[in-house]
């Protein structure tokens, strides 16, 4: 089977390597540089920041890929000497007001948060702020360096045979004959293939646009901050009033982040530094002494409800999409692309890929 797959993030990668494993013929394309979007400027965070505020259909996925991620960081510093820097730090959420609601989704989810005292917290972290009164811990949350998983992906699939990446390649449409799409074209030619995969982020809607259709995937912009500490700075990962932060393994602190919707335009403004460094210093009052040493902004793939779309597209014989992954397109690659992998071979899906199927949810019936 050749495969083309438009868009070079941790989505598209991802979905390139379970499928060039299985034998398929991969063409991956990248309008720029592979993970520089994205991929690139989130925090990492191996959970959705609020699991109990989502539909189930997103947490199903953050589930499966949670058991996963550790794996697959071993897997690609053994194949390609990269280090993703997969860290179970836990994650410490304060002062929730639906705290009551987080212990009961987890109770019933079979998920390990508990509520913990103030003092508990303080003797675990002490760098931060006594403004917080409570605390709901989950142990096992782990955060990615998702720069070096990028590299670990892109490393990894270099070495393969049967995947060729195409960079600073710009995708302008589909090819179609007939009922079937047959492939893109591109600033370097035509490509012909016998699936498509549309894995192109916050760019997915345009994309679509090409063909009539109306996919509700858009740009939200998020900023970020970074801090350079001490390596014990930080323990854990702590979120509260929606920001957080996220210790590296190199005392690197990342502080984000905000939401915008602002369209295509990436760029950092003074407002969102304000912001962002007001809320670092009211979590770790020490970081009011430290520099920021890099501040920059992304482009989420927002989608209703954060449930990304993952199947084939009715009416569109051999376009496949997995995109629309909205806050947590670095949590759900693993079940994502396993997902689309599973249904493109023809294989027992890992779960039930019914609420990610874009018949229906893009005005289709079947």
């Amino acid at each position: 089977m050749k495969v083309v797959c438009v868009g070079g993030g941790v989505i598209g990668l991802l979905s390139a390597l379970k499928l060039a494993n299985s034998g398929a013929k991969l063409r991956i394309i990248e309008c720029a540089e592979v993970g520089q979007e994205s991929s690139w400027a989130g925090g990492g965070i191996v959970s959705p920041l609020y699991p109990w505020r989502y539909d189930c259909a997103v947490t199903a996925l953050a589930h499966w890929s949670q058991e996963f991620y550790p794996r697959i960081g071993q897997q690609l510093l053994v194949q390609t000497g990269v280090d993703p820097e997969v860290c179970v730090t836990g994650l410490y959420w304060l002062d929730l007001d639906d705290e009551a609601q987080a212990l009961s989704w987890a109770d019933r989810e079979k998920r390990p948060l508990q509520r913990i005292d103030r003092r508990s917290v303080q003797r675990a972290i002490p760098a931060l702020s006594r403004v917080f009164k409570h605390a709901v811990h989950q142990a096992d949350v782990a955060n990615v360096r998702n720069p070096r998983l990028v590299k670990a992906l892109r490393a990894a699939l270099q070495r393969m045979p049967n995947v060729t990446l195409h960079e600073q390649c710009a995708v302008s449409g589909f090819i179609r004959e007939g009922g079937r799409i047959t492939g893109v074209r591109t600033a370097q030619g035509d490509m012909y293939a016998d699936q498509v995969v549309l894995a192109a982020g916050a760019w997915s809607g345009e994309l679509m646009k090409t063909l009539g259709v109306e996919l509700p995937v858009v740009p939200v912009k998020g900023q970020m901050i970074l801090y350079k500490c001490a390596e014990e700075f930080l323990p854990a990962i702590v979120l509260a009033k929606g920001r957080y932060a996220i210790p590296r393994r190199d005392g690197h602190i990342l502080i984000g982040s905000t939401l915008e919707h602002a369209g295509f335009d990436k760029t950092p403004t003074d407002e969102a530094l304000a912001s962002l460094k007001a809320s670092a210093i009211e979590l770790l009052p020490a970081l009011a002494d430290a520099e920021v040493v890099g501040h920059w902004a992304g482009l989420r793939p927002g989608s209703p409800e954060g449930i990304p779309f993952i199947g084939p597209v009715p009416g569109h014989e051999g376009l496949w999409l997995n995109c629309g992954h909205y806050r947590n397109g670095l949590v759900l690659a693993p079940a994502s692309c396993q997902l689309l992998a599973d249904l493109m071979l023809g294989r027992e899906p890992i779960v039930d890929p019914t609420p990610y199927a874009p018949a229906g949810r893009l005005g289709f019936t079947v």
